[in-house]
């Protein structure tokens, strides 16, 4: 460790470590807030990782415009487009629109069912044709009204239910309506921001007819999934109780985000916050452009519009997902409720603290509120609560964190052995072959230190923990 210590500081990077946490600094932006991570003592230091979220504390708009806070959540690693994953940064007077990147609301979402793991085991053949057409193979049908489509950009998962309600399209005429309206409140933030058709793309806002927007109701590459899990422990039986869940319950868990749309917009958003960088001065070293509230404060609220018209489209497209797999599990199982316990986001902006929180590859994580950590294919998930530790900007991770890059994967993971990438036992359905060895367990970190080192900063406490039993992977 000290020697590791020494060798950044001979790179400009002060680095620090006390219990679990390190802090972080460029000798070279001493006026810039120092970043907390907070790690297990066991785990890695990934360099790269520590550079990023020190670039990210200097992040300052000449005209006005700075950060106030840096923090890092266990699930910390390198991320491609210069943010770390696992950042979360309170800024005053400006936004930054890479820290959020092109996956905007990229988020979780958790249902229960009242089902023995036995009594699903015994269709599950069945359960899992009909879902692969579905996610696979294009056999959903989630035609809207232009109407709907645009309601749903504006309000989101509020207006999209509204438009709904009036004229029913697509599979979702077989849902049950009521029970849709009756979840709203377990969506954070309803699911409803302040978005605006403007932002969205031209074909999904036509004046009228229908749409067929081939992005909705799909999980996505990466590290996005839908599983089928049970739940293995109840921690915390008062409030699981009053979620609604129950050891030895079946839960699905969805994993996905805003899709095309939120690449259109985050893509749009980079490209303009450098425009707007002030002619003749130079561009910052880390390439993260801020938007100042000072200089152009139309642009601001143009971006957090705009960032919400994704995350409208990412709370609505989980929304969808959820309710195929609902459909499919009435359809086999009988008349089950599945009801949601709860959805939240990970990448987005918020307005909290002293002006905006940003968390990329984190989760907010405010007192009393449900948080969802999932760890991988063959590994546990968490249900948790969040404490609303101020410390760390009232945050969470969003999951245990790479440990190994997709391309290290993809070029040796063929000639490890099953035990070895952590696949034994695993169900994991997917077209890609390559998409099981990217995603096995040995390529994430372990789950269980993750949770114990953030239940004992006191950002969360465990509520339930859930086993996988199969995963849907693009």
């Amino acid at each position: 460790m000290l020697r590791l210590l020494r060798a950044l500081a001979r790179q400009g990077l002060d680095v620090q470590y006390n219990h679990q946490s390190y802090s972080v600094r460029w000798a070279t932006a001493p006026d810039s807030p120092i970043a907390e991570v907070l790690l297990p003592a066991n785990f890695p230091v990934e360099v790269k990782a520590l550079k990023q979220l020190a670039n990210l504390a200097t992040v300052k708009h000449p005209a006005g415009g700075q950060v106030c806070r840096v923090c890092a959540t266990p699930d910390f690693h390198p991320g491609d487009a210069g943010v770390a994953i696992g950042s979360v940064v309170e800024t005053s007077g400006q936004v930054i629109p890479a820290a959020v990147g092109s996956d905007i609301n990229c988020g979780i979402r958790l249902h229960v069912v009242d089902l023995a793991v036995a009594d699903f085991l015994a269709q599950r053949d069945r359960f899992v044709e009909l879902m692969k057409g579905d996610f696979f193979f294009g056999n959903r049908d989630v035609t809207m009204t232009a109407q709907t489509m645009q309601a749903l950009f504006q309000h989101g998962v509020v207006g999209w239910l509204d438009a709904i309600l009036d004229r029913p399209t697509g599979s979702v005429v077989q849902s049950d309506l009521s029970q849709l309206a009756s979840e709203i409140d377990r969506i954070f933030l309803n699911g409803s921001m302040a978005g605006h058709t403007q932002w969205a793309p031209e074909e999904l806002v036509p004046a009228t007819g229908l749409v067929r927007d081939g992005g909705l109701a799909t999980i996505g590459g990466g590290n996005h999934f839908v599983e089928v899990q049970w739940i293995e422990q109840v921690e915390d039986r008062a409030l699981a109780y009053q979620w609604g869940v129950r050891a030895g319950q079946l839960a699905f868990m969805i994993h996905s985000g805003s899709r095309h749309v939120g690449k259109y917009i985050g893509g749009m958003w980079r490209d303009r916050a450098q425009t707007l960088w002030p002619e003749g001065t130079k561009y910052p070293t880390s390439r993260l452009f801020p938007l100042s509230s000072i200089a152009h404060p139309e642009a601001v609220t143009d971006y957090l519009q705009a960032e919400a018209t994704a995350a409208n489209y990412a709370f609505v497209n989980r929304l969808l997902l959820a309710e195929l797999l609902r459909l499919r599990l009435r359809q086999v199982y009988g008349d089950v409720a599945a009801p949601l316990v709860y959805d939240l986001p990970h990448n987005i902006t918020l307005p909290e603290g002293q002006g905006w929180v940003t968390r990329k590859g984190a989760c907010p994580a405010h007192d009393g509120q449900p948080v969802i950590i999932p760890g991988s294919m063959g590994t546990p998930s968490y249900l948790l609560v969040g404490l609303g530790n101020a410390d760390w900007c009232c945050s969470a991770s969003h999951g245990a964190g790479r440990s190994r890059s997709r391309f290290d994967l993809t070029r040796q993971g063929n000639q490890e052995s099953e035990a070895e990438l952590g696949l034994t036992g695993v169900d994991c359905l997917t077209l890609r072959a390559e998409r099981r060895i990217e995603e096995a367990p040995a390529a994430y970190k372990p789950i269980t230190p993750v949770i114990e080192a953030q239940v004992q900063a006191g950002l969360v406490q465990v509520v339930a923990r859930m086993r996988p039993i199969l995963t849907f992977k693009a």
